[in-house]
């Protein structure tokens, strides 16, 4: 009797802490979120406007009605353009070329300027045409890791030359009628580049010297050895987060697609530099979709849930949700939007950030939305969030394009930076208690009109955060003017610096970032583990002609950054999206990984991941676990003081996942230089403001730090290298 009412008594906790447990964890919702993704995704032939082929078959349908003239002639070039942005690339051309026949026969009398102008576009579109068959039939799915890499050379000399052929013939004619056409002059010294010919069979006034393709400066190429690795994914635009998610202390790979038929893919790390497609085992099976990703332990159990945001450049009424993914701790999610409270409204939306804003211990997320309100999610601590964004002040009601949270004024409290498109920017400044006032005016950091990626960051680690935050001034004429260094009438990009008393100034031109670029993709890192960051830009536009390089900057100690794109083999000319710097093979120094693709269903590409061929530097890993503060330790400062070559500095890095337009690790690999041990470590955690110090820490090990402990403890980081280079160090836990 006693041991059948203790069996009783065993059922009602268990049932009591089940029914406790129901009440704080969110009901599962992934099956609904399945099936409104499927629904959305088998509405976008009708409503798309970049994928969709509705408006196609309406025009193939009214061109054999028109008769002829010019109205036909229009409809026609607008068929083609269709046909172009669906990748029809073959009947673009038959499109464009019965453009120019139709043009080329019309008496002198009846060329007027409009007429003239509209047979300038039609040559262009068939250059561009051609172009985009070349790339096609020779680099769309890399079949070498040189290809479409500027300056082209070698593997990346195009096999099948007749794309390129015909379309150096339309870009001459194009140039004969206007020499000073700079987008013409760009594509026509790339198609020569194609074939192996430039800079020989090129005329002297429309050559671009050899020199431009050159960087100031010595740099060790990074090999693109995706395929090798197996992440050679091939897609549109999207997101990329690189992180560990099941636990093992290898860095997992997660990619997305904005087309909402694309499959949301996750590779697991296998310890040996390559990766296998855990997609299925990771529950992402019906998963579409997703412009951009952001990861956070938002429910502080210890493993790394993901964000994935959706609906960027489809309007208001696009109606994407956006995902809140919850991890089990073996890298196994299930999606739980909807009970979540993110699910209620779904806005348009590609930029998003994890911060806690009120200090108290759980993560909340800032949502940038396109020309309508955007979102702050505070976190309930009961696996729930509610939008707080009009009594916080934050609904910023502009186009926005990229968002970041950072204490620039030291007060422990996150203020938050908001990148508009076609407006001015807003630095939010955490009021402590709730709310938020925009002091980017009287701070002068409204600028540049036109920007998109944006980050915190300290890039002359002087202890105080400074801002990037990038133009995108549309147009591959002011790109190629600046790459010439000629006038233009461009938007730069803009770096403020901090001054340490909240205030800011734009120190570009001298650091050398005032730079036309047009990125979208972006992120930080250090590439040459010197202690000073780095940044990649993905560059790029909607329109093919938009073959301009993504972009790396090498950062000289704080004085100045040195574009190292050409050098280091980092300058392909796909469109480039989701960045992350990460040390995916362990052996001490961060990899490239980057999205490519554009947005249009006809400009897929293969993913890229640039080698590290290493530099002989040494760096740390920290892991944070916070106790108090967040469970993922995002907003705490780190500070490395270093002695190098007889001198002490100091190397600073906050948490975050970098820059607004993909995701690196949240453990923090810190560059040291030729440093052979740091000499004080420090730790300020956000959420207590509270410090932990660390002395004579060595260099090259994977560590973990948890809040409040007087120890940290030492994490496998086994690679043949590290091994090496670990050789007779010092493996103590630190004091």
């Amino acid at each position: 009797m006693v041991m059948k009412f203790r069996i009783m008594a065993g059922l009602m906790i268990l049932a009591l802490f089940a029914w406790a447990w129901s009440l704080l964890t969110p009901r599962d919702t992934h099956d609904q979120m399945i099936a409104l993704l499927d629904q959305i995704k088998q509405r976008t032939a009708d409503e798309n406007p970049y994928l969709g082929d509705a408006e196609l078959h309406r025009l193939e349908a009214e061109l054999p009605l028109m008769p002829e003239g010019m109205q036909r002639v229009h409809v026609q070039a607008t068929l083609g353009m269709h046909q172009l942005r669906l990748g029809k690339t073959e009947a673009a051309i038959d499109s464009f070329e019965a453009v120019y026949e139709s043009l080329n026969s019309l008496p002198e009398r009846a060329l007027t300027e409009p007429v003239k102008s509209y047979k300038h576009k039609a040559i262009f579109s068939l250059a561009v045409a051609h172009l985009r068959r070349g790339e096609i039939e020779n680099c769309r799915h890399c079949q070498t890791g040189e290809s479409c890499i500027l300056p082209i050379q070698g593997d990346g000399v195009h096999k099948r030359t007749s794309g390129s052929r015909e379309a150096i013939k339309h870009l001459e004619v194009l140039l004969r009628s206007n020499p000073k056409d700079l987008a013409v002059r760009w594509l026509l010294n790339l198609a020569h580049m194609t074939l192996g010919n430039y800079p020989d069979e090129i005329a002297s006034e429309h050559l671009i010297p050899p020199e431009r393709f050159k960087s100031n400066r010595a740099f060790p190429r990074f090999q693109n050895i995706a395929s090798a690795a197996g992440l050679d994914t091939f897609g549109l635009a999207g997101g990329v987060i690189i992180d560990d998610f099941d636990g093992d202390h290898f860095l997992d790979v997660v990619v997305s697609d904005w087309d909402p038929a694309a499959q949301l893919r996750f590779f697991r790390n296998n310890g040996d530099g390559s990766f296998s497609d855990f997609t299925e085992e990771a529950g992402f099976l019906g998963l579409l979709g997703g412009l951009n990703l952001k990861q956070a332990d938002y429910d502080n159990d210890g493993d790394l849930d993901i964000f994935v945001l959706r609906g960027g450049w489809l309007g208001v009424n696009s109606g994407h949700p956006n995902s809140l993914l919850r991890n089990d701790g073996h890298a196994r999610f299930r999606d739980i939007t909807f009970n979540a409270g993110l699910g209620e409204l779904h806005l348009p939306t590609q930029t998003g950030e994890w911060a806690d804003f009120d200090n108290d211990g759980d993560l909340d997320l800032y949502v940038g939305n396109e020309k309508v309100p955007s979102q702050l999610f505070v976190n309930t601590g009961r696996g729930t969030f509610v939008d707080v964004a009009t009594r916080a002040g934050v609904q910023n009601n502009g186009f926005t394009k990229g968002v970041a949270w950072g204490d620039y004024n030291g007060d422990t409290f996150p203020d938050l930076y908001v990148s508009n498109y076609g407006g001015a920017n807003r630095l939010y400044r955490n009021n402590q208690d709730g709310t938020f006032t925009d002091v980017a005016p009287e701070r002068g950091v409204t600028g540049p009109k036109t920007s998109f990626p944006v980050w915190f960051w300290d890039f002359n680690n002087d202890g105080v955060l400074d801002i990037y935050v990038s133009a995108y001034s549309l147009g591959i004429d002011k790109f190629v003017a600046d790459f010439l260094d000629l006038p233009h009438e461009g938007e730069t990009d803009h770096l403020y610096q901090g001054d340490g008393h909240g205030g800011f100034h734009n120190v570009a031109p001298q650091q050398n970032v005032d730079r036309v670029t047009l990125p979208m993709g972006s992120n930080f890192g250090d590439l040459n583990a010197d202690g000073y960051l780095d940044y990649y830009l993905g560059t790029g536009y909607t329109d093919y002609e938009g073959l301009m390089p993504n972009l790396m900057f090498l950062n000289q100690a704080g004085n100045g950054f040195t574009d190292v794109t050409m050098a280091g083999g980092f300058g392909h000319l796909q469109k480039g999206h989701g960045v992350s710097f990460a040390d995916l093979d362990n052996d001490g120094d961060q990899d490239v990984f980057i999205v490519l693709g554009g947005s249009n269903a006809g400009d897929p590409f293969t993913n890229a991941l640039f080698e590290n061929p290493g530099f002989s530097n040494h760096s740390i890993v920290i892991k944070l676990v916070g106790k108090q503060s967040n469970r993922c330790g995002i907003g705490a400062r780190i500070l490395a003081e270093i002695k190098e070559n007889g001198r002490r500095r100091s190397v600073y890095k906050w948490v975050n996942s970098g820059g607004s337009f993909g995701a690196n690790p949240l453990r923090q690999q810190i560059g040291l230089g030729k440093a052979k041990k740091i000499e004080v470590l420090e730790i300020q955690w956000p959420t207590t403001g509270r410090t932990q110090r660390f002395l004579n820490v060595a260099v090259d090990q994977f560590i973990e730090v948890t809040e409040g402990r007087t120890k940290f403890r030492k994490l496998p980081w086994t690679t043949f290298r590290l091994r090496q280079r670990n050789a007779g160090q010092d493996d103590s836990f630190g004091e």
